[in-house]
């Protein structure tokens, strides 16, 4: 039996070492995700424990079982911090330490005063423990992936109540120095869980790398890379398929006189109006608002349930507040200003791309009428001014 056992140590070794491999492999390819360099690293410390308690197993002694405890709890220890890495982003490193500290600081001075068996009973509750939590990192985090981050669950949450049983074994066996490694139905059931879980584990782990990979690619292309906003493509998905009603107003900005600006203070200083721009109109998002660069120097902001002279308000407040800020440009202050057309739907529906059109004329308006100014599209002039005659 003990060969039996041997042997599945050494084909959990090997699973473990070649995920370590293939982990690395895929992280190097790209470096995107580094909570996998952080797995590869655990793997690591816990091949390690695994060699080590392997040889154990054949010649028990008390150097084994210590080192083997302590490889095997800092890279468990490592595993929990890669999951709260993936849901958390951030440095594992000092989260790994101080848990791999404080179960070595437990469970280390039994084996070496000779109660080997009460040390194997804490590693095991350790490691139940940390996977447990792992498990627990990764529910919390499914509602990224929902398949991939659910199957992790269930294989470490299995993981670890098959070391609680393996806990559990030895406290019913009640030896608290045992000269050797354990040897129960408990532990069998351990290894064959634990390489099932390992190759589980690792396929569903590159299968979410893949679809992080896949969704990073997709908010790349919908992203303006400037300025962080939506680009037109990610608008137009995302509305152009909408009926704008008469409760949704979509305002178009454009810089003034945005060529001069490049041609005076070059590119670098034109980005740079262009992302304090973005900055500024990101002020007025909230629930019911959307922002986007629709390409150059013009801008869009949709607002939801909103009223014409509301909409006017908050594009003139976009206006000064642009016009108002010094531009630092190698020392020298620049100053900006904008312009913006308004428009809103049809009471019973109209479609974006005509509404965008229809304030797209108002901005040009704006132009013609000397620019830093906004104007509402033609429709709209006759309603702000009977609502403020109302109002007064």
């Amino acid at each position: 039996m003990m060969l039996d056992y041997h042997s599945l140590l050494l084909a959990l070794g090997f699973s473990s070492a070649c995920l370590m491999v293939t982990l690395f492999g895929t992280w190097f390819s790209r470096r995107t995700d580094s909570f996998l360099l952080t797995l590869v690293i655990a793997l690591a410390f816990t091949v390690s424990g695994i060699g080590v308690y392997s040889a154990y197993t054949v010649n028990a002694g008390l150097v084994g079982a210590g080192l083997s405890y302590v490889l095997m709890m800092t890279g468990f220890a490592i595993i929990y911090a890669a999951s709260v890495q993936f849901r958390l982003g951030g440095q594992p490193w000092r989260r790994a330490a101080s848990i791999a500290a404080v179960s070595i600081g437990i469970g280390l001075p039994p084996i070496a005063g000779g109660l080997d068996g009460l040390g194997f009973i804490v590693m095991n509750l350790g490691m139940a423990g940390l996977l447990m939590g792992t498990a627990y990192q990764y529910w919390l985090a499914r509602a990224e992936s929902p398949g991939p981050l659910s199957g992790m669950v269930i294989l470490y949450a299995l993981s670890g109540l098959s070391f609680a049983l393996c806990a559990l074994a030895l406290v019913q066996d009640g030896r608290l120095s045992l000269g050797h490694a354990p040897d129960n139905w408990a532990e069998n059931l351990n290894l064959g869980v634990c390489i099932a879980g390992m190759t589980g584990i690792g396929a569903l782990s590159l299968a979410l790398h893949q679809w992080r990979i896949a969704a990073h690619h997709r908010i790349e292309a919908m992203t303006d890379p400037l300025t962080g906003l939506m680009n037109r493509r990610a608008l137009f998905d995302g509305h152009g398929h909408l009926a704008v009603t008469a409760s949704t107003a979509v305002v178009v900005f454009d810089i003034d006189r945005f060529k001069t600006i490049n041609d005076e203070h070059g590119h670098a200083a034109g980005d740079m109006v262009l992302k304090i721009f973005a900055s500024d109109l990101t002020l007025e998002l909230g629930g019911r608002k959307t922002a986007a660069r629709l390409g150059g120097e013009e801008f869009v902001l949709i607002l939801d349930e909103v009223m014409p002279g509301r909409a006017e308000r908050i594009a003139n407040d976009v206006r000064r507040r642009f016009a108002a800020r010094d531009i630092d440009i190698d020392g020298k202050i620049l100053r900006c200003t904008v312009s913006a057309g308004v428009a809103v739907g049809l009471p019973g529906g109209q479609p974006f791309e005509s509404v965008l059109n229809i304030a797209d004329q108002a901005l040009y308006e704006a132009k013609r009428s000397g620019r830093n100014r906004v104007e509402l599209a033609g429709h709209l002039r006759a309603i702000v001014a009977n609502d403020s005659r109302t109002s007064a």
